[in-house]
């Protein structure tokens, strides 16, 4: 894989916690062991990044703060959101690269030394646009990605597949020895 890590950005909804659908911060759940991979990349000195889409904030369903002290507050260190619906056609919302591309901008990161951890297939093509590393989780929309997509994946395969985050968190870790 790769032998620096410089930061690692999370999929919030079905990798993080929840399930397969958008679940507001007031209902939304850690999986038990999302805390544990978290402190684990901190404590080996790798960013933790969140992007998500979450486009109940352009509708008034809840806000972007919101979603940011919720993510700030599991150890999250920053909160990369696209707060647009499908059809609102921008930059930002996944598979678009823009969250990225930002993060970028705003750490001076080498993409090609990060890594995108998600349950759905434009989470993994939002890294290949840039050239991440790639994860898929077989928690939330997972499974049903990984049955759905796993005939594209010559050109676009996951770096590795995981159970959940933490497994890909480990996997990670490992290959930095």
């Amino acid at each position: 894989m790769m032998k620096n890590v410089q930061a690692v950005f999370m999929d919030r909804d079905g990798t993080m916690g929840g399930n397969n659908c958008v679940t507001y911060p007031d209902k939304f759940v850690l999986y038990h062991f999302t805390d544990k991979a978290i402190k684990m990349l901190k404590s080996n000195g790798i960013r933790v990044l969140a992007f998500t889409n979450q486009p109940g904030i352009s509708v008034g369903e809840a806000t972007e703060e919101d979603f940011i002290e919720e993510l700030t507050g599991f150890g999250i260190e920053k909160v990369y959101l696209c707060p647009h619906t499908p059809n609102d056609s921008c930059k930002c919302r996944k598979p678009e690269p823009g969250l990225l591309l930002k993060a970028q901008k705003d750490y001076g990161l080498d993409l090609t030394s990060c890594i995108v951890i998600g349950d759905r297939w434009s989470d993994m093509i939002a890294a290949e646009r840039v050239s991440m590393g790639k994860i898929l989780v077989l928690t939330g929309a997972g499974n049903e990605t990984f049955a759905k997509y796993r005939d594209k994946w010559p050109e676009k395969k996951p770096d590795y597949v995981a159970n959940n985050v933490l497994e890909a968190v480990e996997w990670i870790l490992s290959t930095l020895q």
